[in-house]
């Protein structure tokens, strides 16, 4: 086992898992590593990164880690304060002393380079640290890669090395070897999960800390729809969800509770959007598995819990475990990140991770969450991943709509059909790295086409 559910849900911080989670845990880890004849550092950002960083904030991401914050825990209400310190006085308080930093000089974006010279791993999303002494000697030199929901690897580790293979009484690397060992063990895919995690934690504390995460997911959900105005970036993006919300609400009181049959999907659209929306400003979010993504898992859940007759907690744990695996199955056998695959790695995965979820919080069988899960990929296929501006607004929320509905979809064909299906989740899962691997660099995250060329007047 080498993705529990809890590196897949991460507690964070806006806009982004892989352009600001993750170069801030690069930023703390060198951080933390310097010796004290450190004088001055030197962070420079390429690929992705460099291309769209200003708009995923990761400017923000590399000053904020230097300073030893991290994303799970850092106040999100305190970051700008503390960054306009860092600003106008010139200087960053890293782990063990003060030093000066000048961001025009110390932070670099080569938008013009895809990969740090000299590394040996190739990413889309790298980055180089650099310390010098008081005379610019150079004291050391770390180059990190992120690669996707916050995770981070350093140059010359293997993409999967962040955490070691722990293990575990069920070790699966397939959808089929997954299939398999719940058959032959009388299991469903939620209890073969909660087996395994078990592994690293008590049982207790499993259920314990995925019911924490589900807080942190509604929290943010109701913030978003209760919060107006405009996001930050420049597009003067308007917030939808609260106005949404409310002419969703106004509507059911008008009809007396015997509206629109299809409102429980609009629902669905409204708590995906009001996520996304906070996500956008910088706020609290959970990836799932990233922040571009953190829209679609909590949507379905809410609309599990709201509008399913008998919905209770541990149709939640199901759901939870059961999209974990799936989601593990991604990120261990292709890619979750936008800047590697397109957003069918980010929202394509969590829609298959959703559907599967929601089978399983429905009482479903395993066969019907293996196919429940390819549906939802099988149809975010070729998705690419092109945020007007490098900002996680345009198409980016909508999107996060639009993967919620279709995770629910998904699961509703699944149940519903009793044959056996052609395409399985493992074929699927190869199909969509092949596919993100073939497409244009300029379509995965870059701000170089699609949408982000073609629409710049927003």
């Amino acid at each position: 086992m080498k993705t529990s559910l809890f590196d897949l849900y991460k507690i964070g911080i806006g806009p982004s898992s892989s352009h600001t989670v993750g170069p801030m845990r690069a930023a703390r880890r060198f951080s933390l590593s310097l010796p004290e004849e450190t004088q001055r550092v030197h962070a420079e950002l390429y690929g992705s990164l460099a291309l769209t960083g200003h708009g995923h904030g990761t400017d923000r991401a590399i000053l904020l880690g230097l300073s030893g914050e991290e994303p799970a825990t850092v106040d999100p209400n305190a970051v700008e304060e503390k960054l306009l310190a860092i600003r106008t006085t010139h200087r960053i308080h890293l782990a063990s002393h003060e030093i000066e930093f000048s961001e025009g000089r110390d932070l670099l974006f080569h938008r013009d380079q895809m990969n740090p010279p000299g590394a040996h791993m190739q990413h889309p999303n790298g980055m180089r640290f650099t310390a010098l002494d008081a005379g610019d000697n150079v004291l050391c030199t770390q180059i990190f890669f992120s690669i996707g929901g916050g995770f981070i690897v350093e140059d010359n580790e293997q993409a999967s090395a962040e955490q070691p293979a722990i293990a575990t009484p069920f070790p699966f690397g397939s959808a089929t070897e997954l299939l398999s060992l719940a058959a032959a063990n009388g299991l469903a895919i939620w209890q073969l999960m909660l087996a395994n995690e078990s592994t690293l934690r008590p049982e207790q504390e499993v259920r314990k800390g995925i019911l924490y995460i589900w807080q942190v997911m509604q929290g943010c959900l109701d913030r978003g729809m209760s919060t107006e105005g405009i996001l930050p970036g420049g597009l003067s993006v308007r917030r939808r969800a609260a106005r949404l919300a409310q002419r969703l609400r106004s509507k059911e009181l008008a009809g007396g509770g015997t509206g629109d049959p299809l409102a429980p999907l609009d629902w669905v659209t409204v708590f995906a959007m009001a996520v996304n929306e906070e996500n956008a400003a910088g706020g609290r979010v959970v990836t799932a598995p990233t922040n571009g993504a953190a829209g679609v898992i909590p949507a379905v859940a809410r609309y599990y819990i709201t509008f399913v007759p008998g919905a209770n907690e541990d149709g939640l744990l199901r759901y939870f475990l059961t999209s974990a695996a799936i989601g593990a199955l991604y990120k261990e056998n292709a890619s979750i990140s936008g800047a590697e695959v397109g957003c069918q790695g980010e929202v394509g995965v969590a829609c298959s991770m959703a559907a599967g979820g929601l089978v399983a919080a429905l009482g479903g069988t395993n066969g019907e969450v293996e196919h429940a899960a390819e549906i939802a990929m099988e149809h975010n296929l070729g998705m690419t991943c092109d945020p007007i501006g490098g900002l996680v607004q345009i198409p980016c929320i909508e999107r996060n709509a639009m993967g919620a509905v279709k995770a629910v979809h998904a699961c509703r064909i699944a149940m519903n059909e009793q044959e056996e299906h052609k395409v399985s989740l493992d074929q699927v899962i190869r199909t969509m790295y092949l596919t993100g691997l073939d497409m244009q660099s300029r379509y995965k995250e870059t701000s170089l086409a699609g949408l982000a060329l073609n629409i710049i007047e927003c």
